[in-house]
């Protein structure tokens, strides 16, 4: 059977962020989890196993930069046949190399609590640190010339902060912070679990005090005791110079708060410029075409020109040909990796005359009846040609 659209396996737009993947890589996975069908018919419980294998390589790639452009490019043949994608039945190769069992430790870290290496600490005690909190994305709409020279913007949205009523706590103002009775301090419990790879015993973060070991006495009123709050942020950013359109910026830290006291998550924002009324941007080259009349083509002259640094003239010789193409040096854009600036590329129109009244057009006859062939010499070695053709 061929493979689905791994996009589609994870319920996700092509565009998603890696935050999103994410998350729809563990909601699809906690969906097929084979242990959640262990009381299931055989052919559900191997339907399950079959989708959780799925999802998961899906996730193997999608969630690495350079196989998810692989993929995007090439779609599954770029990693058939040696082609460097996830093994057999999507769960890649290694115990911990970048294959498939490391990212499972994280997902089975969503079910048992387990941290670190292998299962995700299926038989060991040690606990993860709390996660941090979610990422955020920001669409950011620039001008071809703000993204050319760079510019500053502030970005406004909002975000799960941390409550400024108990600063996080959870707590109401004036309540002592008690010890857990659930975990006993630890921010752990154990937890034994029968999986399709065997019985483990594994720390699982607490429930009641999520993971922080202690509770308190009376829970913050403007919070719900989550230590939580919406709140709006500014935020000012520096755009450097020659970004360009669909890439991305990772602002760390400015996402949204964890609700178990870990760091804020990041704040990924996409860059979308806009059309411009003159310009075609080309990675470091701008184009730009120029219309102009057939009597400028003809005798030559000289033009105004826009470019991104200002209105500029342009020399046009006479005898000009159509598409015409005329290069200006440092007029392009600059590359933010290194010192390269690209050129603007001026591609020379010629506007043919239109709707002539009859004077204009026993002018046009009677110029061209003075033209002889040297002056259409293209002309002239094609109908020769065209005569030998045909001969």
């Amino acid at each position: 059977m061929a493979k689905r659209d791994f996009y589609e396996v994870l319920g996700v737009s092509k565009g998603a962020s890696d935050s999103e993947i994410k998350k729809a890589y563990r909601k699809a996975a906690m969906k097929y989890h084979p242990d959640k069908f262990s009381g299931a018919s055989e052919k559900e419980r191997i339907e399950a196993e079959d989708k959780f294998k799925e999802v998961n390589e899906a996730y193997q790639i999608l969630s690495d930069e350079n196989k998810k452009a692989q993929y995007d490019r090439f779609g599954h043949a770029a990693f058939e046949n040696g082609g460097g994608g996830a093994g057999a039945g999507g769960y890649g190769g290694g115990f911990g190399g970048g294959g498939g069992f490391e990212d499972l430790g994280d997902i089975f870290g969503s079910f048992f609590g387990g941290g670190g290496g292998g299962f995700g600490g299926f038989g060991g005690s040690e606990r993860r640190g709390p996660e941090p909190g979610e990422d955020l994305r920001y669409n950011l709409e620039l001008t071809l010339e703000e993204a050319a020279k760079g510019v500053e913007k502030t970005l406004k949205y909002k975000r799960q902060g941390k409550c400024n009523s108990c600063n996080g706590t959870g707590a109401e103002k004036g309540s002592k912070m008690h010890t857990c009775k659930k975990c006993n301090g630890s921010g752990t419990i154990q937890v034994t679990q029968r999986t399709v790879f065997g019985t483990f015993q594994t720390a699982q973060e607490c429930d009641a005090c999520h993971g922080k070991g202690e509770v308190p006495e009376h829970k913050c009123k403007k919070c719900g005791g989550s230590g939580i709050d919406k709140e709006t942020v500014e935020k000012n950013v520096k755009i450097p110079a020659g970004i360009d359109d669909g890439q991305k910026l990772r602002l760390s830290g400015m996402g949204n708060a964890s609700p178990e006291g870990g760091p804020n998550g990041d704040l990924y924002v996409y860059i979308k410029v806009k059309n411009h009324p003159f310009f075609e941007r080309r990675g470091e080259d701008i184009i730009c075409e120029v219309p102009i009349t057939f009597t400028e083509a003809a005798i030559g002259g000289e033009i105004e020109i826009p470019t991104l640094n200002g209105k500029k003239t342009i020399k046009v010789p006479a005898g000009t040909q159509n598409d015409k193409l005329f290069r200006l040096k440092g007029e392009g854009i600059k590359n933010p990796r290194s010192p390269y600036t690209g050129d603007q590329i001026v591609k020379i129109k010629i506007e043919v005359p239109v709707n002539l009244n009859d004077e204009q057009k026993e002018l046009l006859k009677k110029f061209d009846e003075s033209l002889k062939d040297k002056n259409h010499q293209k002309h002239k070695n094609f109908f020769n040609k065209l005569k030998d053709f045909f001969a």
